[in-house]
């Protein structure tokens, strides 16, 4: 599996850096935002290191979608959001910031207008609780 070692998301996926994992399958890492948008704000990226969806294999969208709708539902069950924004992002001028293929998916609530990234990081406890809670409601 191709990974870079100056790539966060691939330092998270061989456990070098911390995450607040949801998911894990073969293909796919899931794990909460820590700079949050909304509560429950977490990304879905592929396992092995593409760039973005120009380089990303079939297989691994193919997963990233799918898990896409089972956590979307888990999110609906524990934060009981009002919508949910669904993000994908590909190259600096379409507004990407990490190289490494990911999928946002952030919980939108009526009457709060949100960006996608926050400026402020969650707080640890709050992330570490809300991982476990969505990683059960995943079971």
């Amino acid at each position: 599996m191709h990974q870079l070692d100056d790539c966060i998301f691939c330092q998270i996926v061989k456990g070098n850096a911390p995450a607040y994992k949801i998911h894990e399958d073969t293909l796919t890492y899931t794990f909460l935002d820590i700079f949050p948008a909304t509560a429950g704000h977490l990304l879905i990226i592929t396992k092995e290191h593409f760039s973005d969806i120009f380089e990303a294999s079939p297989e691994a969208l193919a997963q990233v979608a799918s898990n896409s709708v089972r956590i979307s539902k888990a999110l609906e069950q524990v934060i009981k959001p009002d919508g949910l924004g669904v993000y994908q992002f590909n190259k600096a001028c379409a507004g990407q910031t990490v190289f490494h293929y990911h999928m946002h998916l952030i919980p939108q609530f009526e009457g709060k207008d949100i960006g996608i990234h926050s400026k402020q990081a969650g707080d640890p406890d709050e992330l570490a609780s809300l991982a476990k809670t969505l990683t059960a409601a995943l079971q």
